[in-house]
């Protein structure tokens, strides 16, 4: 197996290895996570695997986790089928910067998304190195948004083209989770700003050294987490990925956000991901 950079800031490439393999080498697949600690994101191409090697890959990380929307394929839990074609339903949640699924109190550790079928042009995916979008703040944002907590909301996304009655049970459901706005990664003890579009406001702003007039917290705190928030789009932190059947990515969730781009209709684009539980942020 070797690796090779896509870019300086994050993303390498496999060569030279099956992810059926490692699903039962512990040294292959020792390796795959010592090089995704490094890269953040992996990348390969050419793997016709099965879903029971693609859910007993990704379960080498951890359990897996459904979807509360999307659910899972019924013969491989925790295997979601993630289809887009003409009938597909106009939700648009892909095309923006998001760490996945952060309105859970443990959101997920990473995920292995494999395309199963996609257009002959367009539907890349990129990934953006959070870590370094932290590393790279002006030292007065950092000592800004050191001890700061912000919301995340499933209501307020995959809820909002629900009927209301479906919306708040969607919320009841899953509360909105609060996470740091710098989190600790618990492996490589980087620092790592963890806010994107799962996030809606701050919940511990509101203080005197923040707030002396009350457009300092509305808008003032609005367009800082705007901010914070844009920091995913700025291209030294990124890769971009252009899909093939059977490539795949496999990325750390608690370092990374990624946007899915829907540049591609009416073309089909078919994905099929496996997401690993994590732990709660720090």
């Amino acid at each position: 197996m070797r690796a090779e950079p896509l870019t300086a800031t994050i993303g390498a490439e496999l060569f030279d290895v099956s992810l059926a393999d490692a699903a039962r080498d512990d040294a292959l697949f020792g390796g795959i996570k010592e090089l995704l600690l490094k890269y953040k994101v992996l990348f390969l191409r050419d793997q016709a695997i099965s879903r029971a090697d693609h859910v007993a890959f990704a379960s080498r990380f951890g359990a897996l986790e459904d979807h509360p929307v999307a659910g899972s394929d019924p013969d491989h839990p925790g295997l979601v089928r993630i289809y887009k074609d003409l009938d597909s339903p106009p939700e648009h949640y892909e095309n923006a910067w998001h760490c996945d699924a952060t309105w859970r109190d443990s959101p997920p550790m990473g995920c292995v998304l494999r395309c199963i079928e996609g257009p002959a042009v367009g539907g890349d995916t990129i990934w953006v190195n959070m870590a370094k979008a932290y590393a790279d703040l002006p030292e007065h944002i950092k000592a800004q948004i050191e001890g700061l907590y912000a919301r995340h909301s499933i209501e307020a996304t995959f809820g909002a083209n629900m009927p209301i009655e479906q919306r708040h049970a969607l919320k009841a459901r899953f509360p909105d989770a609060e996470h740091p706005v710098v989190r600790t990664h618990p492996e490589t003890g980087e620092k790592v700003l963890f806010v994107s579009g799962f996030a809606t406001h701050f919940t511990n702003f509101h203080t005197p050294a923040n707030v002396h007039y009350g457009q300092d917290y509305a808008p003032g705190a609005g367009q800082l987490l705007a901010w914070l928030i844009g920091r995913a789009a700025i291209p030294e932190y990124q890769v971009r990925w252009r899909w093939t059947p059977n490539s795949v990515a496999i990325w750390d969730n608690r370092c990374t956000q990624h946007y899915a781009v829907q540049d591609y209709w009416p073309a089909v684009r078919k994905m099929e991901r496996a997401g690993i539980i994590g732990d709660k942020p720090f």
